[in-house]
Parts: structure tokens; C-alpha cells; sequence
């Protein structure tokens, strides 16, 4: 074909105008003697164009036309140029898949299987596949006769004569012909093995459930029993040689190619397990030790070679253990763990390009469809289909899902489908990645019928797709359970009462009864408000699911809403600010504390919105805020009630920041380091305690002195407090001193100074919505023998006279927190001799700090208490890691300015700094005290009240396992996990505080 230099040919132009990428090589491939009859033909060219990849549907017809002999080759061309069925279903295929064009020119004959275009032709079942690999009495014949019959599948597939279901079903009806003929050849390789057994094949998985891929594992189980006088023993050995054998013959990969890998690892014990079992094995296997998985998988289980029989027996032995499981004691901790989507083992790259595993993936519609199948399928045998769609239907039909959700995840799963399909046919190869390289994005967007702009049209379709997915896959769970308490259109179904029961505990619901009143006092009616709660309870519901108290979620979320029912921001911030509604889920099922606080004032949630809502004020902002709220107020009980108020909405900022940070949410991960937490919630509680005793100072001394009391005061923090390491169920450690104002005297001013203390204390503890805030002076010398109040120069002489050495160490963690600045300071400045002995401590005085400890051991801990799980004075616990890092602090503070600080965990790393305590031994104390800081921290959210140990009630301590990141079903591990960290913090501080 020659043309003039510098201008295109008449055919390249229509070459380009068909879709060809690469009209050169097309135009030399049509310039080939074997193509030189067909050419001009436009009806080709035009066929070649309609393929998802012309230039590919081209190489491969020339490969094919080549590798014919003279006559077949015109017989091809005469055939193909002719009859438009084997012309669509040819250059479909080879247009779709560069391994079928490989296969053709291995086996150029094999076209000839694209020609019959009867109907029996069009939906093939397993007799017409078992004949089409009649007479393949080896494996690579097996394998050439599969081929053959996947290229018939293929043809009908991207011919669009079947929709991917069916295509599914027929590759799964291939697989079961196949795996009878490679059974067939291991039978007849070793005739006296046959003899002794009855082996049947059951088919699991995709196989199982008739929606099989071009390529993929064909997951198998093999069940035998001993034919007519043959030993038990014998005959399970002999299986298990023609089951190995049956496995190699589809697995092993020769010139011919491989069938696909066959995986036998759902069988009982998976790899660990023997690869044939008898039935009664199978069954006590199940009856015993199965996991809820196991059951899920057996959904699919379907007899497909061996003995018909055997198989039969098999299915309906273990049909009913797989109805039952949802009756099981770990059900509803392993279907949340299973509804949580598992993407952590997928590398970050590919995340975005899975279509299995990822996000809105084919995992997603299959793990929710088979988890509802298990709830509901129990007590109605209609949704015991294994195949997905089927069962998608059934549950649709049956009132358990939403018809218009079912329809539209019915859709973006055949889309995803479709999408693995093609993928999957280009090279036959098992992956479920969406390619990257746009050829190959463009054949696989031509490929699903889009031809304007493929790869634009293709991402566009598959992201919408998968939103559907993500959006619809927790909504399926939740949005039939509003369906049950409301009222609907004739005609439409609905759950009842006993299967939306069901699906609650399912999820975890203790109490289904109470959970549907609260959806039906929450949803009911025809309101705007009961609109908008339709659309955000079953997100909600799935948040509250995966909490280890999901009627305290949707218990709070009522009495929430019933509060703020009326209010117009309310709703619509859960609505429209993304974070807001996953926070508020977060926070009122996670344990009693933060709800709590919530509910003295609601109007708090609009802190789960606010970006900035979650971080905490600053002492200097909140101080402000505090004092201008006293100097508003009528009286000092007025302006301590609105103080108090202030601590509680900042409490409550405090605990929902710890909760959402330490569970994470969809957006963020948990915070990694626990250090931080205890830090952030330490300091942030520190500073509103000092704020709130500045607020009842204030009051106090306006309601009865005016603007100036007549001595200076001031309060300083002792123990956590003065530490800034508060927790939420801490009390306030305090010491009082004064001054008398110049010309006042001492006798008034200590009246008025002890007058101050009294209001303060009645102030802060009055009975109100609001938590009180416990003042504890019983760290003052001679303790509670000795006065309230102390003036400056009398707790100097106290301490230079009768100060003991447990005062001295006390006094570590002395900071001023409230009222004269210059007062506090001077304090401290009269301490610091006693808390930093020059020179250290002497040994009398190390002597006797341990003997206190050991005596502090031994008559203080509470008595039944677990000494490894006491969070306080227990092995390894706060005490232990405290008392050795407050002796380096009075032995060396003198010397290492580092240590001259009230914070536990600043010492500890000034000591490491100073090379008073290896890096290593300081880490374990470090973990220690944190982890030990975090369970107390947990018990006071979770139960509402402090405590030292953990709880004993399943649910609160699983809730305690959730905040410190444990999943479900990890209990034991948390515990095992505490016991050995404080065992190991335990060892160091025997070494560095007794020496031992």
C-alpha cells in the first residue's frame, strides 16, 4: 500500500477514526498475505473498532490467521468476513484478552468453538461444560479443553450476551465440571485408592456461592468416608493422595499454561489441618472450636465432585451450625470485628486502586450481605442463597434491607464485578488492582461499553460506584431497623419486630427492646426534625455498634436530642459538619462521664463541631473567663455556680478530645502516643481545677472583704495537682498560707484567712448539676491535727523544727495555683532547702523513705485487691514508679537542676538526661506510670466514679479496653499486656529505690 510522501493513506485515516492508537503498525499488520482477502473490508475494520482494544484485536487476529494451515485460514476469513455472531464474539475476545490470543495461536483450531450460536449455546451449564472437556484424559489436554471452554464464556461476556452474573455463574459451573474431570484422572491414575473411598468435593468461597472470576483460587474442601470394607484409616489416606493429586493437576503450571490454583486452607484447622477429614471429623470440629468466620464461609459450601452422596450428607450436617451461629457467645464480638474494613495489610500505594479490599470495595457488599444472611437467615430459610446477589435480593424481598438501597448496591456491584472481570481477562492473570497506565485504563473503560473519553468516563463511574458502597454499606445494617418503627407505604416491607431484635444484638444491642423505642421516639412522624434524624441515625447506629456500649450511645443520643430537640443549630450540625455527629457517637457510648457532663448542659455538643472546639484553653483564657464571670455575679454563691459551670464544659471538652483521640475516627487515627494523652489531659484538668479554686477564691473573699482580704493568701498545689498530672476522678491536693497585710493583726487575719478557706470549701462542694470539686488540705503539717491555715513564717518554723522526711518528699510537688503570686514564690523559695537537701539525703533519711514504702505496701492496700492490677499501690504502679523517681529528685535535685520539677515524667527524663537511671530502666517506668495514669483516667470515664482497679462487669471493662486500643475479644490482653509492664517497672524500682 504506498502513498504519497508526507500525507497519510486513506487507511490510516480510518484507521484513527476506529480507534486504533497505533494506525502504522495496524496499517502493516493489514498488509500481511494472510490478511490480503479481508484487508479493504469495511465490516471488519468497523468490528475491530467496535472491540475495547482494536490495535490489540488486530495483533492477535493476525497471530491467529498465521497460524492456520492454507485452507482453515480462508475457511477464518471466509466465516469471520460473513457471519457477524462469530465476528462480534472473535475479535471481542481478542480485542478484551492477550492471554485468549495467546491460547488461539497456540490452538488456532479453538475458533471454531465461537461458530454455534444456538440457544443451548447462549447460558451452557455444568453437562454442557462436562462435554465440552470430555475426552481430556490428562492434565495438559484438561487444560487446553478449559481454555477452549473459557473462550466460549469470554465471547458471551463482552458480546453482552450475558450480564456478569451469569457470566459468574458459568465460569463457576466450569470449575465444577473441571474439578470432576481432574478427579476423573486421579481416580484413574491410582484405581485402588478410588477403591477404598467415598471422597466428595465441596466447593467454598466464590466457587461455592456460583459467582466465580476468570481467575482465582477455587477454594475447596474435601470430606471421604471408607467404601464397603475398607478401614477408616486406610481410606482417609487414600482420599488424601487423589485429593493432593486432583489439586496439582488444576494447580501446576507446563506450556499449556495453568487452570487456576486450588486452596484447600477453609478446611477445619486451615493449613495445620489434615486435608481430608470424615464427616464425623468435619462436624466435631464445628461443634467445638469453629470461629464465627468459619461458619460465615460455610454459607457457600456446595457439593461439586466425588460423591454425590457424601456431599449431600455433608451440606445438610453442617447447614444448621451455620444458622446457629448467631446464637454463639463471641457472635457479636467477631461480626464487629469482621464489619471493620480490613485494609491495614494493603499497601498504602495500592489502597485507592483495590476493587477487592479497598474502601467501597467487593468486600464491603459481600461481608454485609453475608453477616445479615447469618442474622436473619436463622429464622427465615429464604436468604440461605450463597451467592451474593441472590442473597441481596432475598434480603431485599424480605423487608431486611431497603429496597432502593438493595437496588442501587445490586448496581455498583455488578459495576465492580464487571470491572474485576475485564481486569482479570486481559492476561488471565489473579489481581483485583485497577491498572494505572492509560492504554490500559482506556481497553478497560472501552471494554464496559464507554467510548467518548474511557478513562475520564471509567474513574468517574468507578468512584460513584464505590461511594455507593461506602455510603451504603453500614446503612444497610441500620436504615431497615427505622423501616421497622415507622410508618410505610402499602405494599413495602419491613423487618418485624423479632428480626430487627435480632439485628440488634447482632450489633451488639444488650437491651433490642429499648433500643427500638428509642428509634421510634427519635425517627417517628412526619417532621422536618424526624427527617433529619432518619438520615443520621444509621450512621450513628454503626458508630454505636462499634463501642463497647451501644444502648448507652443511642440512650444518650435520645435524651441529647430530646433536649436540644427544639433548638435549630442542633440537628443541622450533626447534619452538615462532617466530624460532628461521628464526635457525639464517640463520646456517649464510650462510658458514663463525658454523657454525663453533656447532659447537665447540652448546648456543649456544638463543641463536637468546632475545629477548634476539642483543643483546650489556657490557663491565662480561662482565668479571664472565670474571674469575669465572679465579678458579674450577685452574690459568691451565684458566681461559683457559674464557675462550676465553666469546669464542667471544659471537663467535658477534655474528656470527648481524650475519647475521640484515643478511639480515632474514619478521618483519624488514634493518637500513637499515650504519653501525650496523659500529658494533654493532665495539664488540661491541672489548669481548670487552679482556675476554678481562683473563681471560689475570688467570691469568697468579695462577698465578705470587698476587693482586699486582710492578709495575703495564697493556695498551693500538692501531689497530682501541684504536678499538673490531675486526673478526672482527682481530688484537689492543697496547702493554705498567709500573710497579715502590714498593720493588720495576726489573730484577724488568720480569722479572716481560715474564714476564706471554709467558704471556699462549702462553695465548691454545694449540691448542683454540676460535679463537685473535693479540697483535700490533709497534706499540711501534723496533718488533720494541725490548723488549715498557716502563716508564711509558721510553716517555716514548722519545718525547721519538726519536718519529717515524708513532708520533705510531700513537698516535691509543691506549685503555687491561686491567689498572691509574690506569697506563692516566697513559699517555694522556703522549701526548696528541704525538698533539695544539699549534699542529698543522708542514709538515715533513705532508710526511712523505704521503710515507709514497705510499710505503705503492706497496710494500704485495700484488702482482696489485686496487688498486679492495683493502679496506685500496686506491683509496678504509680506509687512505685513515683517514690523512685522522688528519691533521685531529693538525693540529686541539689546538683541537677533538671529534677527541680513537680512533674513525674519530666524528672524521669532529667534523671535518664544525668545518667542517674539507664535509658532503658527509664523507658519502663515511663510506660509504666502512663499506662497505669491511662486505666485510672479510663475507669473514671467509663464508670463515672474514680477507681484504682480495673472493672469487674464485662461491658465497662471492655469499654476500658476500647479507650486504651484494644479491640473486642482482647480483654485478656490488656490485662496480660498491664501485668507484664508493671511486672517489669516493678524489677527496676526494686533496684534503683531498695537497692535490691
Amino acid at each position: 500500500m504506498t502513498t504519497v510522501p508526507g500525507r497519510r493513506s486513506s487507511t490510516f485515516t480510518r484507521l484513527l477514526r476506529h480507534g486504533f492508537t497505533d494506525p502504522s503498525a495496524a496499517e502493516r499488520l493489514l498488509d500481511l498475505p494472510e490478511l490480503s482477502s479481508v484487508r479493504a473490508d469495511p465490516v471488519l475494520l468497523e468490528a475491530l473498532g467496535a472491540t475495547a482494544d482494536p490495535d490489540l484485536a488486530l495483533r492477535g487476529l493476525a497471530r491467529l490467521v498465521e497460524a492456520e494451515e492454507a485452507d482453515e485460514r480462508q475457511i477464518l476469513l471466509d466465516t469471520l468476513v460473513t457471519a457477524k455472531p462469530l465476528r462480534d464474539r472473535l475479535l471481542g475476545v481478542l480485542g478484551a484478552s492477550e492471554a485468549l490470543g495467546d491460547h488461539l495461536a497456540r490452538h488456532p483450531r479453538d475458533w471454531q468453538a465461537l461458530v454455534t450460536y444456538e440457544a443451548t449455546d447462549l447460558h451452557p451449564g455444568v453437562a454442557e461444560f462436562e462435554q465440552g472437556l470430555a475426552g481430556a484424559d490428562d492434565p495438559d489436554l484438561l487444560r487446553v479443553a478449559y481454555r477452549r471452554c473459557l473462550l466460549a464464556i469470554a465471547a458471551r461476556d463482552v458480546c453482552g450476551t450475558t450480564d456478569v452474573a451469569e457470566a459468574a455463574a458459568e465460569l463457576a459451573d466450569l470449575a465444577t465440571a473441571t474439578l470432576r474431570a481432574a478427579l476423573a484422572i486421579a481416580r484413574t491414575a491410582a484405581p485402588a485408592d478410588a477403591a477404598r473411598c467415598r471422597l466428595t468435593v465441596i466447593a467454598m468461597g466464590k466457587c461455592g456461592g456460583h459467582e466465580l472470576n476468570y481467575v482465582s483460587d477455587v477454594d475447596v474442601i474435601f470430606v471421604a468416608e471408607p467404601a464397603d470394607g475398607s478401614e477408616e484409616s486406610e481410606a482417609v489416606q487414600a482420599a488424601t493422595r487423589l485429593a493432593a493429586h486432583m489439586m496439582r493437576i488444576c494447580s501446576d503450571t507446563t506450556v499449556e499454561g495453568t487452570i487456576w490454583p486450588v486452596d484447600a486452607n477453609l478446611r477445619p484447622e486451615g493449613r495445620n489441618g489434615p486435608l481430608v477429614r470424615t464427616l464425623s471429623s468435619h462436624l466435631a470440629y464445628y461443634q467445638r472450636w469453629a470461629k464465627t468466620w468459619e461458619f460465615q464461609a460455610l454459607l457457600k459450601a456446595r457439593p461439586v465432585a466425588g460423591d454425590p452422596e457424601l456431599g449431600a450428607e455433608y451440606v445438610e450436617a453442617v447447614s444448621p451450625l451455620v444458622w446457629q451461629a448467631a446464637d454463639r457467645e463471641n457472635f457479636v464480638p467477631d461480626v464487629q470485628k469482621m464489619r471493620r474494613r480490613v485494609v491495614d495489610n494493603i499497601p498504602a500505594d495500592r489502597v485507592d486502586r483495590e476493587i477487592k479490599l479497598g474502601p467501597g470495595g467487593l468486600r464491603d457488599v459481600e461481608f454485609a450481605v453475608q453477616l445479615l444472611q447469618l442474622v436473619h437467615g436463622r429464622s427465615d430459610p429464604t436468604l440461605r442463597s450463597g451467592t451474593t446477589l441472590e442473597a441481596l435480593r432475598a434480603l431485599a424481598e424480605g423487608g431486611y434491607v431497603g429496597r432502593v438501597d438493595a437496588a442501587q448496591l445490586d448496581d455498583a456491584y455488578r459495576f465492580l464485578r464487571a470491572m474485576e472481570h475485564r481486569i482479570q481477562l486481559y492476561r488471565m492473570r489473579r489481581t483485583h488492582l485497577v491498572p494505572e497506565d492509560a492504554p490500559d485504563l482506556r481497553r478497560l473503560g472501552r471494554s464496559l461499553g464507554m467510548r467518548t473519553d474511557p478513562i475520564t468516563e471509567l474513574n468517574q463511574a468507578w468512584k460513584r460506584h464505590a461511594s455507593v458502597v461506602r455510603r451504603l454499606h453500614e446503612k444497610l445494617f441500620y436504615r431497615p431497623l427505622l423501616d421497622a418503627v415507622a410508618q410505610l407505604a402499602p405494599g413495602e416491607s419491613r423487618l418485624s419486630a423479632k428480626a430487627a431484635g435480632h439485628r440488634l444484638e447482632a450489633l451488639g444491642y444488650a437491651d433490642p427492646a429499648a433500643a427500638l423505642r428509642h428509634l421510634e421516639a427519635l425517627s417517628s412522624g412526619v417532621s422536618r426534625k424526624a427527617a433529619i434524624q432518619r438520615t443520621l441515625l444509621p450512621v450513628l447506629l454503626g458508630w454505636f455498634a462499634d463501642s463497647a456500649d451501644p444502648d448507652a450511645g443511642l440512650l444518650g443520643f435520645r435524651k441529647v436530642s430530646d433536649a436540644l430537640g427544639k433548638t435549630p443549630w442542633y440537628l443541622r450540625l450533626l447534619r452538615d459538619e462532617g466530624a460532628a455527629a461521628e464526635n457525639l457517637a464517640r463520646v456517649l457510648s464510650a462510658g458514663r462521664l463525658a454523657p454525663d457532663l453533656l447532659l447537665r448542659a447540652p448546648e456543649a455538643v456544638a463543641l463536637l463541631g468546632d475545629p477548634q472546639g476539642l483543643r483546650p484553653r489556657t490557663r491565662e483564657n480561662l482565668h479571664q473567663e472565670v474571674l469575669a464571670a465572679v465579678g458579674r455575679a450577685e452574690g459568691a454563691e451565684t458566681a461559683v455556680a457559674a464557675v462550676r459551670g465553666v469546669r464542667r464544659r471544659e471537663l467535658f471538652r477534655t474528656t470527648a478530645a481524650d475519647l475521640i483521640r484515643s478511639y480515632g475516627t474514619e478521618e483519624r487515627p488514634a493518637e500513637e502516643d499515650p504519653g501525650a494523652l496523659v500529658d494533654r489531659v493532665g495539664n488540661a484538668v491541672t489548669d481548670l481545677t487552679a482556675v476554678t479554686i481562683a473563681g471560689a477564691l475570688r467570691a469568697a473573699v468579695r462577698e465578705q472583704w470587698g476587693d482586699t482580704l486582710p492578709t495575703r493568701f495564697a493556695v498551693i498545689g500538692m501531689g497530682r495537682f501541684g504536678g499538673h498530672e490531675l486526673g478526672y476522678g482527682s481530688d484537689a491536693d492543697v496547702l493554705f498560707v498567709h500573710a497579715p497585710r502590714e498593720g493588720v493583726d495576726e489573730q484577724e487575719a488568720g480569722r479572716a484567712a481560715n474564714a476564706v478557706v471554709s467558704e471556699m470549701r462549702r462553695l465548691l462542694q454545694l449540691p448542683t448539676a454540676d460535679p463537685p470539686l473535693i479540697i483535700d488540705a490533709d497534706l499540711r503539717p501534723e496533718g488533720r491535727s494541725g490548723p488549715l491555715v498557716r502563716t508564711l513564717a509558721s510553716y517555716e518554723a514548722y519545718y525547721r523544727r519538726w519536718s519529717l522526711v515524708w513532708e520533705s518528699q510531700a513537698l516535691l510537688r509543691a506549685e503555687p495555683v491561686a491567689g498572691d503570686a509574690e506569697l506563692g514564690r516566697a513559699f517555694i523559695e522556703s522549701i526548696d532547702p528541704l525538698r533539695y537537701p544539699a549534699e542529698g539525703l543522708g542514709e538515715d533519711a533513705i532508710r526511712e523513705i523505704r521503710r515507709l514504702k514497705a510499710r505503705m505496701e503492706s497496710e494500704r492496700l485495700p484488702r482482696g485487691a489485686d496487688p498486679t492490677l492495683h493502679t496506685k499501690l500496686g506491683r509496678g504502679g504509680l506509687s512505685d514508679v513515683e517514690w523512685t523517681v522522688q528519691l533521685m529528685q531529693m538525693q540529686h535535685g541539689w546538683a541537677e537542676p533538671g529534677l527541680r520539677t513537680t512533674r513525674t515524667r519530666e524528672a524521669l527524663a532529667a534523671a535518664c538526661a544525668a545518667d542517674l537511671i539507664p535509658a532503658e530502666d527509664a523507658q519502663t517506668l515511663d510506660e509504666a506510670w502512663v499506662l497505669a495514669t491511662r486505666v485510672r483516667n479510663a475507669v473514671m470515664l467509663v464508670r463515672g466514679r474514680p477507681g484504682d482497679t480495673f472493672p469487674s462487669g464485662p461491658r465497662e471493662l471492655t469499654a476500658v479496653g476500647r479507650y486504651l486500643g484494644y479491640e473486642p475479644g482482647h480483654v485478656g490482653d490488656m490485662l496480660d499486656d498491664y501485668r507484664r509492664i508493671t511486672r517489669r517497672a516493678r524489677a527496676v524500682m526494686e533496684e534503683r529505690f531498695y537497692g535490691a
